[in-house]
């Protein structure tokens, strides 16, 4: 047997150790979603899929799926951005999509945020949903609603009446996922300086 296996490493007393690197600040940037960063998008989503119900979807979407749905937000000139790290990471994305397919709608939008696991916590859905609404003001849009799960979603509650929203109405037991009923509570914003063209 050799001295270095059963003999143990020496360490330096704890105040002479070199002090630990600091950890970086978390930073990012928020610009808007290209097809290159839908694979990120999936793997964020389906995260909560599989795992929450802040989403009712039970199957995981495809990356087919997803790309028809780009493809769609940006037929309509949608926003639909995501938040970078400094490395390029996507770490989480914001989105707006019709509140209904009748034409009268046209000015009023159901949004969704979705963080990385690691990235919550940290103020990111703060930042993407004041940008969501900026970009959405400047697209014409002059509602948005929220639909979140009343379980289980309380920060998400909490994030958009920090910005306004308020609740216009709850449908009980509408949605079954991991063995429960669940309801919806609906909170709505009216945002500023709408785009009017072809009203």
């Amino acid at each position: 047997m050799l001295e270095s296996e059963y003999m143990k490493p020496r360490q330096l007393p704890r105040h002479l150790q070199p002090a630990p690197a600091p950890e970086r600040p978390f930073s990012f940037t928020i610009r808007d979603a290209r097809a290159e960063d839908l694979p990120d998008v999936r793997e964020i989503y389906n995260h909560y899929v599989r795992n929450s119900v802040v989403t009712f979807d039970e199957d995981e979407m495809s990356l087919k799926e997803w790309r028809a749905k780009f493809a769609y937000l940006v037929k309509l000139d949608m926003p639909f951005i995501v938040a970078e790290s400094p490395s390029g990471q996507v770490l989480g994305y914001a989105l707006v999509t019709p509140w209904k397919q009748k034409k009268a709608y046209r000015y009023t939008v159901e949004n969704s945020i979705y963080l990385g696991p690691a990235s919550t916590g940290k103020g990111l859905g703060r930042a993407l949903l004041a940008e969501l609404l900026d970009r959405s003001s400047a697209a014409g849009i002059k509602e948005v609603i929220a639909v979140i799960a009343d379980s289980g979603a309380e920060g998400s509650i909490a994030l958009h009446e920090h910005f306004g929203f308020e609740e216009v109405g709850r449908m009980g037991k509408v949605g079954f996922k991991f063995g429960r009923w669940l309801g919806t509570v609906l909170l709505q914003k009216s945002l500023k300086k709408p785009r009017t063209k072809n009203a």
